[in-house]
């Protein structure tokens, strides 16, 4: 059978509404889209509440458990009607390929400090390798895990571990549990039994992902990690998407302004969006509609994208979070002068704040402004400045390039050609922004520098950015250095 995207379940469901449901689905990718698949496929499949009591069991996901749930699906209702069995969070289709990428979810993930999360990537990397707790000992990690103390911090491994012994996490191996279960997707079910299982990440190279697309329905739930615009196209259409349902039931609606300034305090973390959004709902109470104000009243910000919170912290100066961040993103192969790049990018842009805070049209910022009276009063005044900056770029570029397209032109006998003006419009801040939202966190930490202290911070990470080009140095010790100025610098 054919695998599906998410965006065509509703498709789906209805064509198998009509012909019948799938015996056996697997749900692979972003969490929560997982189980809100789950939760349309039990709709449709389960539709009274009685029938989802009585026929629908959720079992956990441990490999250990598919026994009993395959247990439970050979077995018939004692109620009439279809019968659903969830295999959930299941780490079943873990391959050994699959390690280096469990061990960033689980680093990533328990910085955030979600450690029973983090706790079920790192249990299925020792599952899949079939290690002990002995094995990813710091004395033994470099070998079991091929991670080298030396380079970085791993103290959140040891914090894992203690939370596997002090909560007596299983972590079986699989190799059993899998032969188990194609055998059991080879017999089939009895008819009108269905199991439904859950997986974060499946692996396409493995006999029962084979033999899941065979003889059910894959459903195809991954959401692209790119930063590219068809990338956050699609992610923002399936927040999009979801949130519409949300509020359509709750007989709510969402300004552009708070929709912007919520997705970029959260990123594409479906969760915490929607977790934020029964918030705001109910902070409206009679209300119909969610406004900027209330999302800045309500909610912090909680985006994970490490390179926004490595830029932010050496920004605010927090020496000890931008030290963290840095060995963070170096583990990920981040490349140096990329991180190196994203600091420079973002001091550009402090200096840039700096030049509208000391023109003419700096009246229109307060660093006492609310988000809402920036939106209204300093996102426009901003606009103004940059269309003048571009205006007087543009002359002078009109200007030069005239009188040298002249030269050329008496030289070759030729009418004078213009020049193409180039903008030089990168760094404008409102010109580029999507929403006021993250121009306002600038400005805001903007007011912790001097002008001339951004300006000496530049020299320093220019002079870096040679030294990581030119030299032979450790690139993670070139940029230590500069973080520590910057962080330290009086």
């Amino acid at each position: 059978m054919p695998e599906i995207q998410y965006k065509d379940l509703k498709s789906h469901i209805k064509s198998a509404t009509k012909e019948g449901f799938s015996p056996l689905y697997l749900l692979c990718g972003e969490e929560m889209l997982c189980k809100t698949a789950l939760d349309e496929l039990l709709d449709a499949m389960l539709p009274d509440a009685s029938s989802r009591e009585m026929n629908y069991e959720p079992v956990d996901g441990t490999n250990d458990n598919i026994f009993d749930a395959i247990e439970r699906v050979n077995t018939f209702s004692f109620s009439a009607g279809r019968k659903v069995v969830a295999f959930i969070d299941s780490k079943i289709f873990y391959s050994k390929d699959s390690q280096a990428d469990l061990l960033a979810k689980a680093k990533e993930t328990f910085a955030r400090g979600d450690i029973k999360k983090a706790t079920r990537y790192f249990t299925g990397i020792m599952s899949l390798l079939n290690l002990s707790f002995d094995d990813v000992s710091k004395a033994n990690r470099k070998e079991s895990l091929k991670i080298d103390e030396s380079t970085s911090d791993n103290s959140w491994i040891d914090d894992i571990v203690a939370y596997c012994i002090e909560k007596n996490v299983d972590f079986s191996a699989g190799e059993d549990s899998t032969t188990f279960l194609l055998t059991a997707i080879e017999k089939g079910f009895p008819k009108g039994n269905h199991l439904i299982i859950i997986a974060e990440q499946a692996d396409k190279r493995l006999n029962l992902y084979k033999a899941f697309n065979k003889n059910g329905i894959i459903i195809d739930c991954q959401v692209s990690k790119g930063d590219y615009k068809g990338d956050r196209v699609a992610k923002e259409n399936i927040i999009s998407e979801r949130m519409n349902d949300v509020l359509l039931k709750s007989g709510k609606t969402i300004d552009k302004d708070a929709y912007l300034a919520m997705y970029e305090m959260t990123g594409f973390d479906l969760r915490t969006f929607f977790n934020n959004l029964e918030k705001l709902i109910a902070y409206i109470g009679k209300r119909k509609n969610i406004t900027a104000v209330d999302v800045e009243n309500v909610l912090e910000r909680t985006k994970t994208d490490p390179i926004y919170e490595f830029t932010n912290a050496v920004s605010d100066r927090n020496l000890e979070n931008s030290l963290m961040f840095l060995d963070s993103l170096l583990y990920s192969e981040i490349h140096p002068l990329q991180v190196l790049s994203a600091i420079i990018n973002q001091f550009r842009k402090l200096i840039f704040q700096k030049g509208f805070a000391e023109s003419s049209y700096g009246k229109a910022w307060d660093p006492g402004f609310s988000y809402p009276r920036f939106s209204s009063v300093t996102m426009p005044a901003m606009g103004e400045y940059e269309k003048n900056l571009l205006d007087g770029i543009e002359d002078w570029d009109r200007f030069f390039g005239d009188e040298e397209n002249e030269e050329k032109a008496e030289n070759k006998k030729k009418k004078p050609v213009k020049k193409k003006s180039k903008t030089y419009s990168d760094l404008f801040i409102a010109k580029n922004a999507r929403s006021p939202y993250p121009v306002y966190q600038l400005f805001k930490k903007a007011e912790k520098f001097r002008k001339e202290e951004l300006l000496s911070c530049y020299e320093k990470l220019k002079k870096a950015d040679l030294e990581l080009k030119s030299s032979g140095r450790d690139p993670k010790l070139v940029l230590a250095n500069v973080i520590f100025q910057i962080c330290l610098q009086k």
